[in-house]
Parts: C-alpha cells; sequence; structure tokens
C-alpha cells in the first residue's frame, strides 16, 4: 500500500502538468513564446524560455511548501495507510466526476490567464519567469483539470514533507518545459501549423487524465477493500460516462 502512496502522486503530478498545458493559459504560452515572436520583440526565445521554466520551477515550489505542511500534518496525527488510500479513492472519484462533468459537476474552477500586457511593459526575464511562475503553481491561472487537486491531496497523503515538495516541484518544472514545445516555431506558418497539431490532441490528454484518475480509484479501492471492490466501481464509472456523454438524463 505504501508503493501506491509513493507512485499515485508521481503519476498525478506527471499528467496533471501535461493535462494543464492544453488550458488556455497554456496555448497563449505557446503562441507568445515562440523563437519567432521573441524575435519581433528583440528578444532571445532560449533565454526567456529558460526564465520561464525557472519561473515555472520556483512556482511549483511555492505550492509545495504548502502541500509539504500538509503532509507533516498526516504524518503527526499519524493517518492510518488504510484511511489515506479512502482519501485517495474519494479524491480521485471526485477529480474523475468533475473531468467528465457528471450531472454538470465540477471543482471549483479558475479561469483567469496571464496579463499579456507584460510582454510590452517589462523585460523578458520579468515576463519569462512571471508568467513561468503562475503557470508552476498551478492555482493561479486557469485550472483545466480535477487531476490538479488530485495531485495536492495524494502528495499530502504521502506524510512524507520532502516527498511532497519533490513531487510538487516537479508539477511546476514539467510544466515549465511545456514552453521548449514552441522551440522549433520561428516562422508564423510553422506556429499555425503547430496549434492545429497541437489542438487535435486536446482530447487524448483529457481521456489519458481521467483514465489515471480512474486507475487511482480501483487501486486505491482494491487495496483497501479487495479485488470485489471493483465490481460496483466498474458500474458506477459506466454510469458516469454515460452521464457525461449525454446519454443518461442529467436529471436522472
Amino acid at each position: 500500500m505504501l508503493t501506491v502512496l509513493i507512485v499515485a502522486p508521481v503519476a498525478a503530478a506527471l499528467a496533471a502538468a501535461v493535462r494543464s498545458t492544453w488550458s488556455p493559459c497554456g496555448l497563449s504560452m505557446l503562441s507568445t513564446v515562440t523563437p519567432v515572436a521573441e524575435r519581433a520583440r528583440g528578444h532571445r526565445y532560449g533565454a526567456t524560455a529558460t526564465w520561464f521554466v525557472i519561473g515555472a520551477t520556483v512556482g511549483g515550489a511555492t505550492l509545495a511548501l504548502g502541500v509539504a505542511l500538509l503532509a507533516g500534518l498526516v504524518d503527526a496525527f499519524d493517518v492510518s495507510e488504510s484511511a489515506r488510500l479512502t482519501i485517495a479513492a474519494v479524491t480521485a472519484a471526485l477529480a474523475t466526476a468533475s473531468d467528465l462533468r457528471v450531472f454538470g459537476f465540477h471543482l471549483p474552477l479558475h479561469t483567469r490567464q496571464v496579463n499579456d500586457e507584460w510582454l510590452a511593459r517589462f523585460r523578458p526575464w520579468v515576463y519569462g519567469a512571471g508568467f513561468g511562475w503562475q503557470i508552476g503553481v498551478g492555482f493561479a491561472t486557469y485550472i483545466m483539470t480535477g487531476g490538479l487537486y488530485l495531485m495536492v491531496v495524494l502528495a499530502a497523503l504521502t506524510g512524507d514533507p520532502v516527498v511532497a515538495f519533490a513531487v510538487v516541484t516537479g508539477f511546476g518544472f514539467v510544466r515549465g518545459l511545456a514552453v521548449l514545445l514552441s522551440a522549433r516555431l520561428d516562422t508564423p506558418a510553422k506556429v499555425f501549423a503547430f496549434h492545429r497539431r497541437f489542438d487535435a490532441m486536446g482530447p487524448w490528454t483529457r481521456a489519458a487524465m481521467i483514465a489515471l484518475e480512474g486507475a487511482v480509484i480501483g487501486v486505491a479501492t482494491v487495496a483497501v477493500a479487495g479485488p470485489p471492490a471493483l465490481i460496483p466501481l466498474a458500474l458506477i464509472a459506466a454510469i458516469g460516462v454515460s452521464v457525461s456523454h449525454g446519454r443518461v438524463p442529467a436529471t436522472a
């Protein structure tokens, strides 16, 4: 069971970081921090992108400090492994329902985007690091998935502040690395072609995030209640997916 409590938050952090790149804010970064755009502003893309990654990592570390504190409380109160796994399963279920919009349910959303006026007002290291920090901290800009909440809870449930800090800081680092996807976009035509391909991948990342959330539900539940618990879980999952696709009336 201890392995689940370590592997799950790492997987959730990676999945949430990747999925979050398809947020409006993430897409904006891949349009505004590119070689062609930085060249037009008289700046070097490599330097701006480096500051962006640094800022995102610091942003992740900022969130990680709070999550590490929560992990310390979990350890201080000596929360049992079965209780932690139960909380993990419930949180993953809420995240899944939110991402599927089951009966219209969703976890708290935040639709703020970074201020693109910074691009004209500040030096590249300022807007690069500033945008990166807001992206990396997770909750400062558009929240794309319930997986972000799941990552925080799972990291806290490790009961190890060092592990929790590393997991959430890693989330910020991976989010920051997304800016490197635009490293070869040195002409407007390449930018447009990239975004057409990138947009097409969005539904796949959503499906992958939901699958990961479902896996956390299944693994945590089996660890606590045993394999028979998968039967009702499968039925609930089928109903949830049907509702999210409109095959079951939302009022049913």
